[in-house]
């Protein structure tokens, strides 16, 4: 029996209810879950996620459309969200901005073509002593330079690649 991709996250869905439960309070783990494996919520998993508990699948898509981490829309494996905050623009962001921008050949609010990288603005890191801070998924940088920003393109790179290599011994 072929295994559709809409099969692959209703049984997702379904594992998540396991460990998180059936009730409202699951809603946002599983969400950020969803949003990781996926790199979105598409209108599929809303729905599931939406009958496992027994809520409304506008109350679903309303908490997705609120949060700026969460999103319906495709993004990449490595969401990166520059801080800014005065303090990061007193201390260099637009250069860190620029050096985003050329190294991965989108602007701010995009994709890159190979879905890997997507660069966003984020109001505040809470690192205003310590910026220009960005965040790579979970991950905080701290007094970034344009310099460090291709590190930290290559470290992301080396990660996938790594990741991808594992997949491919599992199979």
């Amino acid at each position: 029996m072929l295994v559709t991709e809409s099969d692959k996250i209703r049984e997702d869905i379904r594992k998540l209810t396991e460990t998180y439960g059936r009730d409202r309070s699951a809603l946002m783990p599983i969400l950020q879950e969803v949003q990781k494996k996926y790199c979105r919520i598409s209108d599929i998993a809303m729905q599931e996620i939406a009958d496992l508990l027994s809520i409304h699948p506008v109350e679903v898509y309303g908490v997705v459309s609120f949060y700026s981490f969460l999103d319906d829309k495709p993004k990449g494996r490595f969401i990166i969200r520059l801080c800014r905050t005065i303090s990061c623009t007193m201390q260099g962001k637009a250069r860190v901005a620029k050096q985003l921008e050329n190294d991965l050949g989108v602007l701010f609010g995009q994709t890159t073509a190979d879905g890997l990288f997507t660069l966003e603005w984020a109001n505040c890191l809470g690192m205003c002593d310590q910026g220009p801070a960005l965040l790579v998924n979970d991950q905080v940088f701290t007094q970034v330079t344009p310099d460090k920003v291709h590190d930290i393109i290559e470290g992301c790179r080396r990660s996938f690649a790594q990741h991808v290599s594992q997949k491919r011994e599992e199979h």
